[in-house]
């Protein structure tokens, strides 16, 4: 399934120098007390790396997705400078039982650590199969709820977004929120993650409101919405709104209902950036949301487009991600390097879209940066730190 280096491969620079996939800081590692979850390795031996991808579905953008996430892995293998990793592809066909089935093939076959799958019930399929064998696994999932024991996710979680917007709303003075979600899944789940980042940081909730996800939906609610945000005082409409669903209605709606967005922002648990036109909507002029680190995320995209031919997929650059932090806890000859202890070392590792490091829940935390639309133009205000310890974190 690989798709074989391009030779523009030799006129690009390598997306990271090895020394920059290390950790931000020292090579130390605490361990903590179950930091024995994983097996102990040579590190002069190649590391055995099972990376399980949704190919096998019949569904075509399945496979694409799969190339994408294997040609990410084996970039970041080639970027590797002195660690040895070789990686052995197993498709899941996006089933939860087939992931368990090629969690079990992939230990059986020697592996001591597993990158992937992506669909939460298909990682958690992986992970049970698999936790009595001592292996880790490092799922592209970003759904929590499948996080904790042998699993950890690699992909961005509400969580994480709505801490670093929340923390820094803080320091603008920003302390009463309203919390305006979707009738969904994705909405609820949102809305827990910003309630508990507003309770965790000091914040107040002072309203929460929904409304249906359709365009009539929206309108209906919209007095009702409007009138809550007046009674209750709040400072800010942090909503999970997302680009090209029911943001646009949203951001129109509201302030032609009377939400005066000079007092009231709104904060965005989703990106803004992902649509040109989403920048001359009247409820984001002025509101934050959080961005990956834009620098590094554009010398992944252009590495990858000249080696492969094609954009990466957007997830992929977890594939990139969990192979850089493989191979820089390798490549510091511990052979501890795979055990929980290890991955989730505080110092974390350069990804991607920037920092991120695993937590010992088995969830993770990604350095972003916060920004707004002004003038109908995406503004950085705050940009991604580049080591732990660093603002918002």
């Amino acid at each position: 399934m690989f798709a074989r280096f391009s030779t523009a491969r030799k006129s690009v620079v390598r997306f990271f120098a090895f020394v920059s996939l290390m950790w931000l800081a020292a090579c130390d590692v605490t361990l903590s007390p179950d930091a024995n979850v994983g097996p102990q390795i040579d590190p002069e031996d190649p590391v055995q790396v099972a990376l399980l991808v949704p190919g096998g579905s019949g569904q075509q953008s399945d496979a694409l997705l799969a190339q994408s996430f294997e040609n990410a892995a084996r970039l970041a293998i080639a970027d590797l400078d002195g660690p040895k990793v070789e990686l052995r592809v197993y498709n899941t066909g996006g089933d939860p039982a087939l992931a368990a089935d090629a969690a079990r093939t992939a230990v059986n076959d020697g592996a001591q650590i597993i990158l992937g799958p992506l669909f939460a019930e298909a990682a958690n399929a992986a992970g049970v199969a698999v936790a009595g064998r001592n292996v880790n696994v490092l799922a592209f999932s970003n759904n929590p709820t499948i996080a904790g024991g042998n699993v950890f996710i690699l992909g961005s979680t509400f969580d994480n977004t709505a801490n670093r917007l929340v923390r820094y709303a803080s320091r603008q003075g920003i302390n009463r929120y309203m919390v305006l979600h979707g009738e969904d899944l994705s909405g609820t789940v949102g809305r827990d993650a910003i309630s508990r980042a507003i309770q965790d940081n000091g914040g107040q909730v002072v309203a929460v409101e929904s409304y249906p996800l359709s365009q009539q939906g929206i309108f209906s609610s919209t007095r009702r919405i409007v009138s809550s945000a007046r009674n209750s005082g709040a400072q800010a409409i942090f909503t999970t709104a997302q680009a090209g669903a029911d943001l646009s209605i949203v951001a129109t709606a509201l302030p032609d209902a009377g939400v005066n967005t000079e007092t009231t922002k709104f904060i965005g648990l989703t990106r803004w950036d992902t649509l040109p036109q989403l920048s001359a909507l009247p409820g984001v002029q002025g509101g934050l949301f959080a961005t990956p680190d834009q620098s590094t995320a554009n010398l992944f995209e252009n590495r990858y487009s000249a080696t492969f031919g094609s954009r990466p997929h957007p997830l992929s650059g977890l594939a990139y991600d969990g192979i850089a932090a493989i191979g820089a806890l390798v490549a510091a000859g511990n052979d501890q390097a795979l055990t929980k202890g290890a991955l989730t070392t505080p110092q974390g590792f350069r990804g991607t879209s920037g920092v991120f490091r695993l937590l010992p829940n088995g969830l993770n935390e990604r350095g972003l940066a916060v920004a707004t639309i002004q003038d109908n133009q995406v503004v950085i205000l705050e940009p991604a730190p580049r080591s732990f310890g660093g603002a918002g974190l």
